[in-house]
């Protein structure tokens, strides 16, 4: 029984990774919080599908196909779908009707399904029809930025981009980080103090919301399949 993550970050400026996943003998998995919207392809009994996958905002069992092999676009937070909010995304999803191996339907149009090695030309093409959009103001508060506008403004703004708050975000990536500290042998007092958590048990609370695996499963590869690819590690 196996679960096979492999992830790539991107250069693009609209895309935070790109990832592939074959199943064997899988039927569940273990969903973890995520702050990112996404396009995914997959493949299954020689069908075809496609989807918009919405942020996550706490772990769960998602349903995994067997057999299938898939191949996943995650979009740089801040950017959205024009024609899907990405608040009504949130812990959810879209399947994309009248796919096919070579071609999928987004936003009345149809595109080429990429591969793992060329999904940012198609992201490229959705930036260039004005399907994929950004708000600008939301790529300077990640930096750091104080933008000249209320934080009211901010809060309203980053949350019609995300579907989540800043708070949110932070807790999630933060967890997130934890896990793949932990999975990677990092102590659990080491990632409290790395990652400013209050103790351990404010960690271990973290990790059950957001991950669902305790530090001790996260460290011996524990717990069954999960939707993160910790160090390019099997999930069985």
């Amino acid at each position: 029984m196996e679960l096979r993550f492999e992830t790539r970050q991107s250069d693009s400026p609209w895309v935070d990774a790109v990832w592939t996943c074959t199943s064997e003998q899988v039927s569940a998995m273990t969903s973890v919080a995520g702050v990112r919207w996404g396009l995914v392809f997959w493949e299954q009994g020689g069908r075809a599908y496609a989807g918009v996958t919405g942020p996550e905002t706490r772990t769960g069992t998602a349903p995994v196909p067997e057999g299938a092999a898939f191949t996943g676009v995650e979009f740089a937070v801040g950017t959205s779908l024009r024609a899907v909010p990405t608040p009504a995304l949130v812990d959810g999803g879209v399947e994309l009707p009248d796919t096919t191996r070579r071609t999928f339907r987004l936003d009345g149009a149809r595109w080429e399904t990429p591969g793992p090695d060329d999904a940012e030309a198609l992201v490229e093409r959705l930036v260039r029809a004005g399907i994929v959009v950004r708000d600008p103001l939301v790529a300077e508060v990640l930096r750091g930025h104080r933008p000249a506008v209320s934080g009211r403004t901010v809060e309203r703004r980053f949350r019609a981009a995300t579907g989540l708050t800043r708070g949110g975000v932070r807790q999630i990536e933060r967890a997130r980080t934890a896990a793949e500290l932990l999975a990677a042998g990092h102590p659990a007092a080491d990632v409290v103090a790395k990652l400013d958590y209050f103790d351990e048990p404010h960690l271990a609370r973290a990790l059950r919301s957001y991950v669902g695996r305790t530090a001790g499963q996260l460290r011996e590869g524990a717990g069954g399949a999960i939707a993160l690819d910790l160090d390019q590690r099997l999930t069985s």
